[in-house]
């Protein structure tokens, strides 16, 4: 049950930061967006974990799961953010949703056992997820977009859903490895490191009036997010990842309603398979 509910409530905050991201990406672009969002984070986590672990063991290798995971996460963002600011955040986020498919990939091959039934069921989430990546539409506010512009979003959201799958993958061994609000730190750390302080020292770390709330939400969503997903990880990498993905349909109802997005009827067909194999998943394993 702890995987289950990891990764329904990952899913739920990774919904928020999508959206908050997505309007925050279009509003002062993604490497701005994504320093303010790991510094953010950083100010809050670091503080809790000093408190709840004053001395955490970084030995057997937690360094480098430690810097993977934090990498993963970091690129994964910056290109997903990216691809946010010309394509549906539909199509977009579905793809990038197959993190958790690959996530579970590598856990598998590490040696991770699953219940009987679940690679048929991950089949069924993975023809979900090529469908809605097949097609265009209108994206925010009714802005056209074009097939070079969807292929170019489809192409920046693939790259993004491999690294944060290495990263969600990373974070599930750092969990084991580090108390939870440790294991929570890796992106929010390289993200200041390699994004946030460059922009800054090149005064290139711009904020908006109208952003500050988008990256706040984004900050406080993706550190209580992660939190989620490291509690269900240290059970269960595989079911807490592949149950993460279940920000990608709620993502894409949320973008219809909020940013008055269309997309094509096979690529609702796609986010509905994407409900149904998550739905089968969370049932197999209870």
């Amino acid at each position: 049950m702890v995987p289950i509910l990891g990764g329904l409530g990952a899913a739920l905050l990774f919904t928020v930061s999508v959206l908050t991201s997505a309007r925050a990406s279009r509003l002062i672009g993604s490497p701005a967006s994504v320093a303010w969002a790991m510094t953010i984070g950083l100010v809050v986590a670091l503080p809790i974990a000093v408190v709840a672990a004053p001395a955490p063991d970084f030995g057997s290798g937690t360094w480098a799961w430690f810097l993977l995971a934090g990498l993963g996460n970091v690129v994964g963002l910056l290109l997903s953010y990216a691809a946010y600011r010309f394509g549906a955040v539909a199509v977009v986020v579905t793809i990038a949703s197959t993190e958790g498919a690959i996530a579970a990939t590598l856990a598998v091959l590490a040696g991770e056992a699953l219940a009987p039934g679940t690679g048929p069921i991950l089949a069924v989430i993975a023809v979900g997820v090529v469908i809605t990546a097949t097609g265009s539409g209108v994206g925010a506010e009714g802005v056209p977009i074009t097939f070079d512009r969807a292929r170019s979003a489809a192409i920046l959201a693939a790259f993004s859903a491999a690294s944060f799958g290495i990263g969600l993958y990373s974070l599930g061994r750092i969990s084991s490895l580090l108390p939870t609000a440790w294991a929570v730190l890796p992106p929010r750390v390289v993200g200041v490191l390699i994004v946030a302080i460059p922009l800054a020292a090149a005064g290139r770390m711009k904020l908006t009036r109208a952003a500050a709330p988008y990256v706040i939400g984004v900050g406080l969503a993706e550190v209580i997010g992660y939190a989620f997903f490291a509690t269900g990880a240290h059970v269960a990498i595989a079911v807490t990842a592949v149950l993460a993905t279940l920000f990608a349909p709620l993502s894409s109802i949320a973008a219809f309603i909020l940013f008055r997005e269309r997309i094509a009827r096979r690529q609702v067909a796609g986010i509905g398979l994407v409900v149904l194999g998550v739905a089968l998943l969370a049932a197999v394993q209870g």
